[in-house]
């Protein structure tokens, strides 16, 4: 099944995936590294590596025609390497009609801020991407003030991680994770004392849907996108908030290559959501959003 709304959109209008990581060795094994594999067993993934030509052509074969690449760096918390944002930078530029490209600093490194201005500035990355959990911080701490100043001033967007993690489910003390971080009440701190830092909350914030959905509806700042579920498991009331109050602040996303686009609009297609509230979904948001 395929949306017609994805099959009748002009080259003006690509489908825009708001939450893409790289399917290779930098992020599934290197970055990534065990918690990572805890996660492609709860999602019943491979951590097989992938190439960006074919990343690409299977975003094209689902009619999507842009992605954001997201930078990772839990380094401090987790002892893993990060994906460093000049690699993000170098696929950035080397697939520019593509990717969007995201960075990410470990908020626990005493050089973040610095790392901030010189992605944006000396790299041209268009925005951030944080990982509560993996990097092991509450962001309403005073202690990351500087930083969340510095990104508002820098304006660019950023991305926080909503909600449960499967890093490291099943393992033991779920190798150290706490999925306290990942409570969007957290953030709504930052977006009240940030009001022009704009805000993307990754995931229906499961068990913290209707917080999630609050903060999104009282904060102009703050927007959702629905990455990290099928479409046919993502919570009801979501949904309902999706195609009415929050129609123009949630996002189409993924969460690649945990999730493959094509069977994402497939389900998302059996769902009663007007062409109108696609439009808004699946592109015509994170356009204004990412400003592109």
């Amino acid at each position: 099944m395929t949306l017609d709304v994805v099959t009748d959109h002009d080259e003006a209008h690509p489908i825009i995936d708001t939450h893409c990581h790289q399917p290779t060795e930098e992020f599934l094994h290197t970055a990534g590294g065990q918690m990572m594999e805890d996660a492609a067993k709860k999602f019943g993934a491979e951590m097989e590596t992938d190439t960006y030509e074919n990343l690409i052509e299977e975003y094209h074969e689902a009619g999507i025609g842009r992605a954001v690449l997201l930078g990772w760096d839990a380094e401090t918390n987790t002892g893993n390497p990060p994906v460093p944002n000049d690699y993000v930078a170098e696929i950035r530029d080397e697939y520019d009609d593509f990717f969007v490209g995201f960075a990410s600093v470990d908020p626990l490194k005493d050089d973040c801020v610095q790392e901030a201005e010189r992605a944006v500035r000396d790299l041209d990355l268009s925005g951030f991407k944080f990982q509560q959990i993996a990097q092991g911080f509450d962001p309403s701490d005073p202690e990351h003030d500087d930083l969340w100043a510095t990104i508002e001033e820098l304006g660019v967007p950023v991305v926080f991680h909503g909600g449960n993690s499967t890093l490291g489910a099943g393992a033991p003390g779920g190798r150290g994770l706490k999925i306290k971080h990942g409570n969007p009440m957290l953030i709504d701190d930052v977006a009240a004392e940030h009001p022009d830092l704009q805000i993307l909350i990754a995931h229906p914030a499961f068990p913290w849907e209707r917080e999630q959905l609050a903060i999104c509806q009282q904060k102009g700042n703050v927007y959702m996108d629905l990455s990290g579920w099928l479409p046919r498991y993502i919570d009801e009331q979501v949904l309902h908030y999706a195609k009415t109050l929050l129609k123009d602040k949630v996002m189409f996303g993924t969460d690649y290559p945990m999730i493959s686009p094509g069977e994402w609009l497939d389900q998302f297609a059996e769902l009663d959501f007007s062409e109108e509230v696609q439009r808004k979904i699946l592109w015509e948001n994170a356009e204004e959003f990412l400003s592109l």
